[in-house]
């Protein structure tokens, strides 16, 4: 973002120091007891203060934690419009071609072979405990954060505290995520302050948002926590313990091609309701091996030269359960993929004459 000159920075300071002045007086009013009618009006910086204090009171009581310690950390969130305009823009929002082209890329490809050669025994574990491929779970990560090399740059109570207070559109699930992530801190002994995520509160290495971290966190390496933030082993079983207990069935694919046998078939599905072989009869061809009793769901892609149309298996709409985006879950598959190709191809033992060995003479 650009920075402001002249008189719109001396108008910024003047904000600046008026959205100080604002959240002390929320902080005063949350703290305050309940006697004290708090100002309905709404602060400069965005944030409510009956909704800071009906907050506050609400999660301490329902948890039994101090009223005053859940204020305190309310009262150092910042609210940022930033966080707004991301959250209404998505990646997810943009054509099939374009959100491909962000991460089918040989850097991210690469760098997933890597990763997975990195850290092969803790994969090949999490694909014993979970049943989950190894290649899947490089994906999500490498789709995530770049094999954890981008966690996000917003502190995580910033960007919660202003989706839940300034987006009234998902208010409910990022108010709840906001109570989630306070007892998180509080299990963990962290400083709501100084955690940094996604604009939307997502953390660490495989971008879990609190709730998810609560559920489904696992402790991989066996140091006695489960640190998403700087352990990849642990956020490798956290993936697959993710994905096996939202449903993956091991050993099955998540998508196969597909074409059309007559137009009138073109009707793509939400969800895997019909079994391949009523698809089959409504004039839709697999174009890969899948058993005619399991049920899929047609999904169409538009590319460049028009529409590619997939089954999308139960295990697809598992990956949806991580982001509920077709984008996504598609992306994630092919990605996968071609990280699966490009290491066993990077395996295979050459040819002597290729890496320019040659017989020792016998002395």
């Amino acid at each position: 973002m650009s920075q402001p000159k002249g008189g719109d920075a001396l108008r910024e300071i003047g904000r600046r120091v008026w959205v100080g002045m604002a959240l002390a007086m929320a902080l005063q009013w949350v703290a305050a007891p309940a006697s004290v009618a708090a100002a309905p009006e709404e602060l400069p910086q965005g944030f409510s203060a009956r909704a800071l204090e009906d907050f506050a009171q609400r999660v301490a009581q329902k948890h039994g934690l101090d009223p005053g310690e859940v204020s305190r950390v309310l009262g150092q969130a910042q609210f940022q419009p930033r966080v707004i305009e991301l959250i209404t823009r998505p990646a997810e929002s943009k054509p099939w071609i374009q959100y491909r082209e962000l991460f089918i890329t040989p850097k991210r490809i690469v760098g997933g072979v890597e990763f997975w050669d990195a850290h092969a025994e803790a994969l090949a574990r999490a694909r014993t405990q979970y049943g989950i491929p190894e290649e899947i779970i490089v994906a999500i990560i490498g789709v995530e954060t770049f094999y954890g090399e981008r966690t996000g740059s917003y502190r995580v109570l910033d960007a919660l505290a202003t989706l839940a207070f300034g987006y009234p559109r998902r208010s409910a699930y990022f108010t709840a995520e906001l109570e989630n992530f306070i007892l998180l801190a509080r299990a963990n002994g962290l400083d709501p302050s100084s955690l940094f995520g996604s604009y939307a509160g997502a953390i660490g290495i495989p971008q879990f948002m609190p709730g998810s971290y609560l559920a489904y966190a696992v402790d991989f390496d066996g140091d006695g926590k489960a640190d998403l933030s700087a352990s990849p082993v642990d956020a490798i079983g956290s993936v697959a313990h993710y994905l096996s207990r939202h449903g993956w069935a091991q050993g099955e694919p998540t998508a196969v091609p597909a074409s059309l046998t007559r137009p009138s078939a073109a009707q793509t599905d939400p969800k895997p309701r019909r079994t391949v072989a009523e698809l089959r009869a409504a004039g839709v061809q697999p174009l890969g091996t899948v058993a005619p009793e399991a049920k899929a769901a047609l999904l169409a892609f538009d590319e460049q030269d028009g529409k590619r149309y997939w089954l999308g298996l139960p295990n697809f709409f598992v990956i949806k359960r991580y982001n509920n985006s077709d984008l996504y879950a598609m992306v994630v598959s092919q990605l996968a993929e071609e990280v699966k190709a490009l290491r066993k191809v990077m395996r295979q033992p050459r040819p002597l004459d290729a890496v320019g060995a040659t017989s020792v003479p016998v002395q």
